[in-house]
């Protein structure tokens, strides 16, 4: 899908859509993103009536369900701007599936144009703003695992590994079978729960024996399940959205 893209030049404003997880458990990964957009000059407009991107009910084959919150978001992007998404999985929804959820619909093809206008977060900074990073932070190793959806879906998992790659004193460290489901996939995790907790748990595992202490992934939902289970692992790593992760290991604090 990636290599038909069309990237604009680099925009003045953007909309940022921030997603239920960062919303509701890692706001700090949401106020990173948005830093490092602000930092490279671009303006960031976040709608405060947008809502959850319609992926459950899509999951779930609750299509009019699913139209009927992704409505919300045509209202709220409807303005021609970037909108950057720091979550592959809801990108994914919103830059994928939205033309086939209004299909044959009156709003056809405003969803295909609001579509056409998604990008996931390090697609962003790599393609559009081709941002450059210069690393502050003392030297560590981190293990990185990139959502399916992130892979396979917005095929983003080069601009994950490219963007920590250019972090000088962070060493990348590739756990077994890096490119293997964590077993959350949203209601899979609640529909086979006994399939999803061995998922995650060999995926743990393999991050843990890396011997890292931290954990970074673009999306929350992965990180979420996997830091869970690391903690009950009792592993200690530390488990950080790539946004948050980045924004600490370039910002200058003034403290």
């Amino acid at each position: 899908m990636k290599q038909d893209r069309h990237y604009p030049e680099r925009p003045d404003k953007v909309y940022f859509f921030g997603t239920c997880l960062v919303d509701l458990l890692y706001p700090e990964a949401g106020i990173a993103a948005m830093e490092l957009l602000r930092r490279e000059g671009v303006g960031v407009i976040f709608p405060h009536g947008q809502t959850c991107c319609g992926q459950p009910a899509w999951n779930a084959g609750y299509r009019e369900q699913a139209r009927q919150v992704a409505r919300a978001q045509l209202r709220c992007f409807a303005r021609d701007y970037p909108i950057v998404v720091p979550s592959g999985s809801c990108a994914g929804m919103m830059h994928l599936h939205y033309p086939e959820l209004f299909r044959d619909t009156p709003e056809q093809a405003q969803a295909e144009a609001l579509a056409a206008r998604v990008y996931e977060l390090t697609e962003f900074l790599v393609h559009v703003l081709k941002i450059r990073l210069t690393d502050l932070g003392p030297p560590t190793r981190v293990a990185l695992h990139t959502s399916c959806s992130a892979r396979r879906g917005m095929g983003v998992a080069a601009e994950h590994e490219g963007l920590i790659g250019q972090l000088g004193n962070v060493e990348l460290v590739e756990p077994q079978r890096k490119e293997e489901c964590c077993g959350f996939g949203g209601t899979f995790a609640l529909k086979h729960p006994d399939i999803s907790t061995e998922m995650v748990s060999e995926k743990a595992r393999l991050i843990a024996e890396t011997g890292v202490r931290e954990l970074v992934s673009g999306d929350c939902g992965c990180l979420m399940n996997i830091a869970g289970r690391l903690g009950h692992q009792g592993s200690g790593i530390r488990g950080r959205h790539i946004a948050s992760f980045l924004w600490e290991r370039t910002h200058a604090s003034d403290e």
